[in-house]
């Protein structure tokens, strides 16, 4: 399927159909800002053969899309203090809308849990937690699922290797 075809989709929402198709200029783009989003807009224009300011207008017109949701800095959780990660299987109890709309709000809030999804399957939810020790993922633990009355089991994997870590997406030739 050509990109120019797809529809495009942001945090689980197609964009508006206003919205122009991505073109190579923007995926050259996206693919030298997901290595370093610092480099600079005339290196990147000289990198993909556009001046700086036409690389700036795609970018901006990128983010006001939602193809760009942010420019963070990854930082190492070991180098400040955050060393475990943790995967936790959540069941709820209900599945009632507003209950689930209840525990998506009651994730994102929770400054631990570094990635939620919402998913199919024997879990509801799958989350991604970094924490300081295992006496800061038990507190943890009572906060988010013994003191919730609508989660009904949660299963937590440790992990012991960070093998492989990132938010690059793939994108087409």
């Amino acid at each position: 399927m050509s990109l120019r075809n797809a529809s495009l989709f942001h945090r689980g929402t197609a964009l508006p159909p206003s919205s122009p198709p991505l073109d190579s200029f923007d995926l050259a783009i996206l693919a030298i800002l997901q290595r370093d989003n610092t480099t600079p807009q005339r290196l990147i224009g000289e990198a993909v053969n556009l001046s700086a300011p036409a690389v700036q207008r795609r970018i901006k017109r990128m983010e006001q899309a939602g193809v760009i949701a942010s420019n963070v800095a990854i930082i190492e959780p070991a180098a400040v203090g955050q060393p475990i990660t943790i995967f936790v299987e959540v069941e709820l109890e209900s599945e009632r809308t507003e209950l689930i709309d209840a525990a998506k709000r009651q994730f994102s809030q929770t400054p631990e849990v570094q990635q939620c999804y919402y998913v199919t399957g024997e879990a509801d939810f799958i989350l991604v937690i970094t924490v300081a020790d295992m006496g800061a993922y038990e507190a943890l633990t009572r906060k988010l699922f013994f003191g919730n009355n609508n989660v009904r089991k949660f299963r937590t994997f440790v992990a012991m290797d960070r093998v492989k870590v990132g938010l690059t997406v793939p994108l087409p030739d």
